[in-house]
């Protein structure tokens, strides 16, 4: 990026209006910008936005505080940000300015809330980075999911699991596919998010549209849209053992010929299958250590409510809806 497009990224991400310090703490969090040593680089923050007002840039705004400090936010973010707190003789209250921060997460946080929820219903998970696909265009989020997971039926002897196997080996596992939002308000916004999960769960038995936040309104239309197509939907919860299912995805045969397609584009994705096969064919003395190697893999999970806590702390995720 350069360093107006980390500005604008920053102000985009925080949302409520902000202190140039914080813009540029940020943008250093973040790691939008290499700033050259031996410069000072806040004041260059200070500058820069200052430059948006003095040229009249229209994507960015200030508002004054009564102690003649200037505070930026972006114009779009205008109608998320309340009435009160945009009055140019206001001062901030900490405690509202807190209140919207709590929102200020990203998708990819939910990520570890997702992978625990899954694990507690013994399916392994890993995320699918669609950028580190080949061919790395915008169109690759509509091409894989962003998390896939897998759950082996357990069967508790030896004879019945190769009885089953030597039928069918399909029937001994179950493919799911996890598309992740951070929240849901609109009627169109649940369109686009469901489609896309359409689009990329094609290939396994299971897909799912997975959101942080869904708005109440919405719920005639997913189950409409639930019955029409059959991908399920879960509300992620901060304590993800609080998750819900609010509708069951309907089951599928998996489709070999688009998991052999994904296998081409996303290594991760191929690296996820090797794993599952590795398991699947590991005799009996080597099931304990291959199952081992595919949880090493796949993507890590709490192992305690303070660790959940503190994540959700440190990522700004609302412990509390």
């Amino acid at each position: 990026m350069t360093i107006k497009e980390a500005i604008l990224k920053s102000l985009e991400d925080l949302i409520i209006p902000v202190y140039n310090i914080e813009v540029y703490n940020h943008i250093v969090e973040k790691n939008y910008y290499e700033f050259l040593k031996g410069k000072t680089p806040s004041s260059t923050i200070s500058a820069q936005l200052g430059d948006f007002i003095r040229l009249g840039d229209s994507r960015v705004k200030r508002i004054k505080k009564t102690n003649g400090t200037y505070y930026y936010y972006l114009t779009k973010n205008e109608q998320q940000i309340e009435e009160y707190i945009l009055d140019n003789e206001s001062t901030i209250a900490v405690n509202l300015k807190e209140e919207i921060r709590t929102k200020v997460y990203e998708e990819r946080d939910l990520h570890k809330l997702l992978s625990s929820f899954l694990k507690n219903t013994e399916t392994f998970s890993k995320t699918i980075f669609h950028e580190q696909s080949n061919g790395k265009d915008s169109n690759q989020i509509w091409t894989h999911p962003d998390m896939i997971g897998i759950k082996f039926l357990n069967l508790q002897t030896k004879a019945s699991q190769n009885f089953l196997k030597s039928i069918n080996r399909v029937d001994t596992f179950k493919l799911s596919s996890y598309e992740l939002k951070r929240e849901i308000n609109t009627d169109s916004e649940l369109k686009k998010a469901y489609f896309q999960a359409v689009s990329n769960s094609s290939w396994a038995n299971y897909g799912y549209l997975v959101a942080f936040e869904f708005s109440d309104s919405l719920n005639e239309e997913m189950s409409r849209l639930n019955q029409s197509f059959g991908i399920g939907i879960i509300e992620l919860n901060a304590n993800p053992y609080q998750s819900k299912i609010l509708f069951p995805a309907v089951y599928r045969d998996l489709d070999f010929k688009t998991i052999d397609k994904l296998c081409k584009i996303s290594k991760e994705f191929e690296n996820f299958i090797e794993q599952t096969e590795k398991l699947l064919t590991a005799s009996e003395k080597y099931i304990t250590g291959a199952e081992k190697e595919l949880n090493e893999f796949c993507d890590k999970y709490f192992l305690n409510d303070s660790e959940i806590e503190k994540y959700c702390k440190d990522k700004n995720i609302p412990f509390e809806k």
